[in-house]
């Protein structure tokens, strides 16, 4: 075990960066896992922590159970650790972990494609649905909210741990999936029930998700083999986008069912 008291210890300040600071895991090639729940997700998809975090307070009542994890098991004064920690009620304990080190696209395994989706609680909730559903790999198009960035890891609920994820892929990377591309649409192509009613649908696809103001670009939407709508009984103009991946995935998930 290792105590560190000082806020301006180097590691110290580089773990405030990564808690704090949306993009700087892409540099560091490290992100910041904080709380109990999330941390025993990494675990139990088989991640292993590079350094283990705990406060004075959480070593005390915990510290042995996370002893041997990682290299290093740090602790830090409560309020040296509150003063890292991006959540308003500090979780008193994290993990840093290394970037996993391949970022090459998968061309034949459902993947999700994020077009330029801005609002990390929006992608962390469609990183969960993939998950959920089967979708095994998330392509994220350059403009998407950063996916290991804190929030959208917290959003994310421990689903980042079980999927692919690749950051700034272009149009060439998504014209060269293996798999049917789908495109969600407020006006064109069939409604979403009408293609299950049809035995239009597989699991074995990849569906575009668009920017949260202007969906999925004009260019995006022609490589996409089907363009689908959700009907909407109720009159309302249109879907929070999270909430239609979650319609869209789980529809074609169980397409075969």
């Amino acid at each position: 075990m290792n105590l560190i008291t000082s806020r301006d210890n180097p590691q110290v300040k580089a773990w405030r960066r990564l808690a704090q600071d949306t993009t700087a895991y892409r540099k560091a090639g490290q992100f910041w896992v904080e709380g109990d729940h999330l941390c025993r997700a990494a675990l139990q998809r088989g991640i292993r922590p590079a350094h283990v975090v705990l406060s004075a307070s959480f070593y005390e009542e915990q510290g042995p159970q996370w002893e041997g994890l990682a290299d290093a098991v740090v602790v830090l004064p409560d309020a040296l650790f509150a003063s890292l920690s991006g959540l308003e009620s500090p979780a008193r304990m994290a993990f840093v972990v290394d970037l996993a080190g391949s970022s090459a696209v998968m061309p034949q395994v459902p993947t999700v494609v994020l077009d330029r989706l801005q609002d990390a609680g929006n992608v962390g909730a469609i990183l969960r649905c993939a998950s959920a559903f089967g979708y095994r790999q998330v392509l994220a198009i350059k403009g998407t909210a950063a996916l290991w960035s804190p929030k959208v890891l917290r959003a994310g609920m421990g689903a980042h741990f079980g999927l692919h994820l690749v950051e700034s892929v272009g149009e060439t990377d998504v014209a060269a999936l293996g798999v049917p591309l789908l495109s969600t649409s407020s006006h064109a192509g069939p409604y979403l029930h009408e293609l299950l009613q049809q035995r239009a649908l597989s699991p074995q696809c990849a569906w575009v998700f668009g920017h949260e103001g202007q969906g999925v670009s004009e260019s995006l939407m022609a490589l996409a083999q089907q363009k689908v709508r959700i009907a909407q009984p109720g009159g309302e103009e249109s879907l929070n986008v999270a909430t239609a991946a979650a319609i869209c995935l789980h529809a074609s998930a169980t397409a075969s069912d």
